[in-house]
């Protein structure tokens, strides 16, 4: 018997391996909840396939995404990151991210936990969708993003966070006749 599984997730093997092991996941850690966000922003106006290809670049150039190396990145740091190839050289991007690092890091010297934070705002539990019609956004993923913009987080908008919640298992919109769906929604 074959197993079925989303149909965005065949064709590329970097893309079958992401969807089978990563996908829909719910994922509580801080530092990956926060790597994946910065992704999702990097994927703005591109595909996920292009960042996912280039994710091992990205940990490399951004230091295995670690906020308290990346929030004290300087000028220099980022005219080399301008200069990475494997990395997607967008100016603005790579400020959001560093920016996006220094507010993770000031909200965990303030005693707050970010899993725990995005958790709550998502309801503090995965949401299994029909799978058949996956919006572009929800009310949840835009009171997220208007919670992420307020505290400065940038290339967070509705659609991004939508496209995170569903990474990082916040949502399991796996399709119907998917294998991973029932997997998922089991984890």
């Amino acid at each position: 018997m074959t197993m079925r599984r989303c149909s965005w997730a065949e064709g590329d093997a970097q893309m079958t391996a992401y969807h089978d092991a990563e996908w829909g996941v719910p994922v509580h850690d801080s530092r990956l909840l926060w790597e994946m966000l910065v992704l999702e922003g990097f994927q703005a106006g591109l595909s996920w396939r292009t960042i996912l290809h280039r994710r091992d670049g990205f940990r490399s150039a951004f230091d295995q995404f670690d906020p308290a190396v990346v929030a004290r990145y300087d000028q220099a740091k980022i005219e080399a990151l301008m200069a990475d190839a494997r990395i997607i050289r967008a100016r603005a991007k790579i400020e959001a991210a560093i920016g996006g690092a220094r507010i993770y890091v000031a909200m965990q010297e303030a005693g707050e936990d970010f899993s725990a934070w995005l958790w709550g705002l998502a309801g503090g539990a995965p949401v299994r969708n029909d799978g058949i019609h996956v919006p572009a956004s929800s009310p949840t993923s835009e009171a997220i993003s208007r919670a992420l913009k307020a505290r400065g987080f940038k290339f967070v908008g509705p659609t991004i966070a939508y496209a995170w919640m569903q990474a990082v298992g916040m949502i399991n919109d796996h399709a119907p006749y998917c294998f991973r769906r029932d997997q998922v929604s089991a984890a």
